[in-house]
């Protein structure tokens, strides 16, 4: 029965039919190479990937990492080349706070796991890039993340779809033709183009990506290299001990992290040569644009500094008849004959595998290193792709600490709190309190939040006042710069007013010129926080929500549009602001005098006399007393108050103060009141608890 059944399968029709499923079975090209659709699709699985895939997994969403590399962090595995970080992995803190100690460790992503903290993975103060490989590595794995490794990203454009939300989605081409389609695409990619200057004789240039590690390889030998950050100097402080000297050149002035407080310039981990320069060992440092100069190689090898007119000039010359500087200048800084040049200028965004149609680069310099994104991290030229992580570091370049883990780790979150809210219908996550909270609230953030610490003038803590001023919503790290577009971006309502906490610096306490270590830098009086230099807080009151032309068109050096009113709140050698006097009551003023009202604590007692003798009862007796709460007083705490020193004693105030200084519903230092009567603007009073 089946021969029978089968053998017409073999004459005239059978044939065609046969033809006609193997066709439909095995080839359809059409079917096998359709997108793989993927709500949110990531490219690269570095440490800004992985902590979007992190926060995108916890939500629950459709996702894929895409990872050209066969493990998580490849950068690291190359990067830097002499294998120490300078990221710091500060273990002990003193504190047992895990969000403060995160100030301190700028090595860890963000996670619910403990055991996925850096410190686990390095004692070393500047781990070994290796540990940071396996760190990423245990991220990805522990946490179960959707990564797709080996597979390489060779094309992305977009496909224009009334379906999409945007209008379009993102396509995604492998190395084997594979396609994806993304709904948004989160780009975390780093820098990994190195930057080069085409100048006659750039090709006898050794790279940094390339150039030997291995000190013997330059003993006895005159070396330049080019550049002045830290890849610069991470090579010079390899060799410098075994070359005859090390000169280094740049166009701009070396920049000293500690004096411009930005953690990508210089830092002291690889500075040796500033020693060996200023303290007369051969080594210096020279300033003068690439682009005018040119290399030449003699006879015997060595390479000459000239004048890349003096190339032109004499094209098609033998090496040895083109001119050299030192020929009318015997004085020429670099008139020695080096053998080796090494070139070491940093990174740039590589746009290669980006459709023209994304739009992400204009031409300009900047958008040359980096792709053009908003402040909320999205693409200027097409919504719903977003740039996470070093390549992110456009909206914050040389200001803050973007570029960086310990600072993209939180303005990833921002970012996917955003998608949240646009695609889900997730209000930014915020807390509310009643209002007699709201200094206790902002004290707590500016001692421990890390975000606001490693973010400083970037991301800000924002609260939202409600009707009449009773209760207050709380936001931790808004993008600052879409302050305007706050309403859209949280699902939340600023119709009250609202405060704006930021971390600063001095206005002019940071640049590569500054002198940081002048001998009254330090501010510590409450009434001269305004002067304040080193980092702190700033607190801005705003009775509307700033428009968009406000924030565009903020004054010069401004953070923020100028507020309603604006509090500073002294600096601290310690970063530790909870001095009573110093730091929680100029800030608790502060918020009283633009919320008209008492921010202060009551006894059950007191609150009593007031509802006998006042319409308007502070919004401590409001919230608490009116509603059965309270503290209620008694002769022995009283007692106790004024034997530790923070109540004044009733009997004795006379005495010390005179009858005339003290009023009504004055209170001593604890805050209480020693006598019923109405509460005193704390602007007035001399007296005033802590």
């Amino acid at each position: 029965m089946g021969l029978s059944t089968a053998a017409p399968l073999w004459g005239a029709p059978g044939l065609l039919l046969t033809i006609a499923l193997h066709l439909a079975l095995y080839l359809r090209p059409a079917q096998a190479w359709a997108p793989v659709h993927r709500d949110y699709c990531v490219l690269g699985a570095g440490p800004a990937g992985l902590q979007m895939a992190y926060f995108l997994q916890r939500a629950g969403r459709d996702y894929m990492v895409f990872e050209r590399a066969p493990v998580p962090g490849s950068f690291f595995t190359r990067y830097p080349r002499h294998r120490k970080l300078i990221s710091i992995n500060k273990r002990y803190t003193g504190k047992t706070n895990a969000e403060f100690n995160l100030r301190h460790d700028w090595n860890s992503l963000l996670s619910h796991d403990p055991r996925l903290l850096f410190r686990h993975y390095s004692d070393a103060y500047y781990p070994d890039a290796n540990d940071m490989v396996r760190y990423l590595s245990d991220f990805a794995e522990r946490l179960g993340l959707h990564v797709l490794y080996n597979t390489t990203i060779a094309h992305v454009t977009v496909n224009k779809d009334r379906g999409a939300w945007n209008g379009h989605y993102f396509i995604l081409t492998d190395h084997r033709g594979q396609a994806y389609q993304c709904s948004v695409l989160l780009v975390a990619t780093g820098l990994s183009v190195p930057n080069q200057v085409d100048f006659p004789g750039s090709e006898y240039v050794d790279g940094y990506e390339s150039v030997s590690v291995d000190p013997k390889d330059f003993e006895g030998q005159n070396v330049l290299i080019l550049g002045r950050g830290n890849s610069a100097f991470e090579t010079a402080e390899n060799i410098f001990s075994v070359t005859n000297f090390i000169h280094m050149l740049s166009r701009s002035r070396v920049r000293l992290s500690w004096a411009t407080h930005y953690v990508g310039d210089l830092r002291a981990i690889n500075n040796g040569l500033l020693d060996t320069y200023q303290l007369k060992s051969l080594d210096g440092l020279l300033e003068s644009d690439l682009t005018d100069l040119a290399i030449v190689k003699d006879h015997k090898g060595k390479f000459h500094i000239t004048l890349k007119l003096f190339m032109e000039e004499f094209f098609n010359q033998s090496s040895d008849a083109i001119p050299l500087p030192q020929d009318n200048n015997d004085n020429f800084a670099m008139r020695v004959a080096y053998d080796r040049v090494i070139r070491c200028l940093g990174w740039k965004f590589d746009f290669s595998i980006f459709s023209k149609s994304l739009r992400l680069s204009s031409g300009s310099e900047l958008s040359e290193k980096y792709p053009l994104v908003r402040a909320s991290y999205e693409s200027k030229g097409s919504r719903g792709l977003f740039i996470l992580g070093t390549a992110s570091h456009s909206v914050d370049y040389r200001k803050s600490a973007g570029g960086f883990i310990h600072g993209f780790r939180y303005t990833v979150r921002a970012v996917h709190r955003l998608l949240e809210q646009r695609h889900h219908g997730v209000a930014w996550p915020s807390t509310e309190h009643p209002i007699t909270h709201l200094a206790s609230a902002i004290i707590r953030r500016i001692n421990e939040a890390s975000g606001l610490y490693q973010m400083f003038s970037v991301l800000a803590d924002v609260v939202l006042l409600k009707e009449n001023a009773t209760t207050f919503e709380y936001l931790e790290e808004f993008p600052m710069q879409m302050l305007a577009q706050l309403e859209t971006i949280t699902g939340k309502r600023a119709r009250h007013g609202l405060f704006v906490i930021n971390m600063e610096y001095g206005r002019n306490y940071s640049g590569p010129d500054k002198d940081v270590f002048f001998s009254d830098r330090s501010v510590g009086h409450m009434e001269d926080a305004w002067l304040s230099n080193f980092l702190h807080p700033v607190i801005y009151y705003y009775r509307h929500l700033p428009t968009e032309q406000e924030v565009r068109f903020r004054p010069a050096g401004w953070p923020l549009p100028r507020p309603s009113a604006l509090h500073h709140v002294v600096e601290d050698f310690l970063t530790d602001w909870t001095a009573p006097v110093g730091h929680i009551l100029p800030l608790r003023r502060f918020l009283e005098n633009c919320l008209d009202t008492d921010l202060r604590s009551f006894y059950a007692e007191s609150c009593f006399l007031f509802a006998l003798t006042h319409q308007k009862l502070p919004p401590f007796c409001q919230q608490g007393y009116l509603r059965m709460q309270g503290l209620v007083g008694t002769e022995s705490l009283r007692q106790h108050g004024v034997e530790s020193g923070l109540l004044w004693d009733s009997a004795t105030v006379g005495q010390h103060h005179g009858a005339s200084d003290q009023q009504p519903g004055d209170h001593g230092p604890g805050g209480h009141p020693l006598a019923p009567g109405p509460p005193v603007s704390p602007f007035n009073s001399n007296k005033e608890e802590l």
